[in-house]
């Protein structure tokens, strides 16, 4: 397969990420949107390196998917606490916490 195709995939997915960020209010579906922008991310790092022939692409694909493991597990408790606290978690009813 040709690089501009992983390439495509890639925009394809962090567009359907970014849509889904946008448009949904439920805060798993948000959680998974932004996990789903990273991959993205991570599918053009390592195209870009293999078009390049060095690993610097791969490096940084690691290093965002160790960012995405804290965020996963700090962002999932967040959700998980005010879910216990509303028994909802709808983005639109956590608007309420700024009070």
């Amino acid at each position: 397969m040709n690089p501009e195709n992983y390439l495509y995939l890639s925009v394809l997915l962090f567009t359907i990420g970014a849509a889904g960020v946008i448009v949904r209010r439920n805060a798993i579906i948000v959680f998974m949107c932004i996990e789903l922008m990273l991959n993205a991310v991570n599918l053009a790092f390592v195209t870009f390196s293999r078009m390049h022939g060095n690993l610097d692409g791969q490096l940084f694909a690691f290093f965002t998917m160790v960012v995405g493991a804290v965020a996963v597990v700090v962002g999932l408790a967040i959700i998980m606490a005010i879910f216990r606290s509303r028994r909802s978690i709808s983005m639109d009813e956590n608007s309420l916490m700024k009070n």
